[in-house]
């Protein structure tokens, strides 16, 4: 079976929670699509790196959620939604895909 990128689970899940909750208009469905995305990135993570590296890119999800809501107040929430998950997906690539 191939590998799929931890850097495509991440950024999937910043962009597919977003996405279900404003299309279900059921934030906790979106939050159930990030969570489950965040946790099998952060396996992947933990793999692939270390798990202090997973603790770092863990911490760096999670920032990246909570600081796309004030993102999105200034430049709107999809390109919000798309930076911090494009930051969350560099990083994870320099830091676990990379080396792969």
């Amino acid at each position: 079976m191939a590998r799929v990128p931890s850097a495509v689970v991440a950024a999937t899940g910043l962009v597919g929670g977003y996405g279900v909750a404003r299309w279900t208009r059921k934030r906790q469905l979106g939050g159930a699509v990030l969570a489950v995305a965040g946790a099998a990135a952060a396996q992947q993570w933990r793999e692939r790196a270390s798990g202090k590296a997973a603790g770092a890119l863990t911490v760096a999800y999670v920032a990246a959620f909570a600081g796309s809501h004030p993102l999105a107040k200034k430049v709107g929430a999809w390109p919000a939604v798309f930076g911090v998950a494009g930051a969350v997906a560099a990083a994870s690539w320099a830091v676990a895909d990379r080396r792969a």
